[in-house]
């Protein structure tokens, strides 16, 4: 069977998807007595040129999200009227790049990092929003607190809460997680459920105002929504395939 082929990606096309794809998750949250307008798309631009973002932005999109660090910046200069989110891993030698660029960083997976970004930051004058993220698969490929250590110091003071009480610039908005490729609908709402409880319990803990679960991807993004994400990372529902 030959592959198919996908149509250029003008801004009408990005456009229509983007708007199909909006309209399918209000529904979904709407089905599950959640608010329809309490949630907002990340487009994930991972693998595609500044000229696609530059035709996204046209087509009215204004949150990209980008996976690493050196690729973002390069769309970052191109498309510096647009909201950045960094949605992949953050490595320490990165982390002044990315506070100078991204204004939110999803990606936070150490007590260390979040130290550190707190320190540049300072430093450079900037107030990054930041989400811890937590790795409730337990998959070891992915990143993020563990999940057990995560609810354990939610229950007595430790190291995550000191930490959170120290910081000076960086603002800590919520939590984020990967779902788990391939499960069902009620597998993904019940990981995603965990993180909203763990959010809730944060937020009873140090009375903060945590809006933030940046949780769903294109294959688990209704799930997500049903369980009260604020921010869904999608890529190829808007994008389709990344090239190469």
């Amino acid at each position: 069977m030959l592959p198919i082929e996908e149509p250029p990606l003008t801004s009408l096309l990005i456009a229509d998807r983007h708007q199909r794809l909006v309209a399918q998750l209000r529904e979904a949250a709407e089905r599950a007595g959640r608010d329809p307008e309490a949630f907002r798309v990340v487009a994930v631009t991972k693998g595609f040129d500044a000229t696609v973002v530059r035709r996204a932005r046209e087509a009215g999109l204004r949150c990209f999200g980008e996976n690493r660090v050196q690729e973002g910046l390069v769309k970052v200069a191109a498309v510096p009227d647009a909201e950045w989110h960094l949605v992949g891993r953050l490595q320490a030698n990165k982390v002044r790049p990315a506070i100078g660029s991204f204004a939110v960083i999803h990606s936070v997976d150490s007590l260390d990092l979040l130290r550190r970004m707190d320190r540049i930051a300072a430093e450079e004058a900037r107030v990054p929003l930041a989400l811890l993220q937590v790795n409730l698969s337990g998959e070891p490929s992915k990143a993020g607190f563990d999940s057990a250590w995560f609810a354990d110091e939610l229950r007595q003071p430790g190291t995550l809460l000191a930490t959170l009480d120290a910081l000076r610039a960086v603002r800590v908005s919520g939590l984020m997680t990967i779902g788990v490729a391939g499960t069902s609908v009620e597998d993904a709402r019940r990981l995603f459920g965990r993180l909203r409880q763990l959010r809730d319990e944060l937020v009873e803990r140090t009375s903060r105002a945590l809006p933030d679960l940046s949780m769903g991807m294109s294959g688990d993004a209704e799930a997500a929504v049903a369980e009260g994400a604020s921010l869904v990372r999608i890529g190829t529902a808007i994008f389709g395939p990344r090239p190469g």
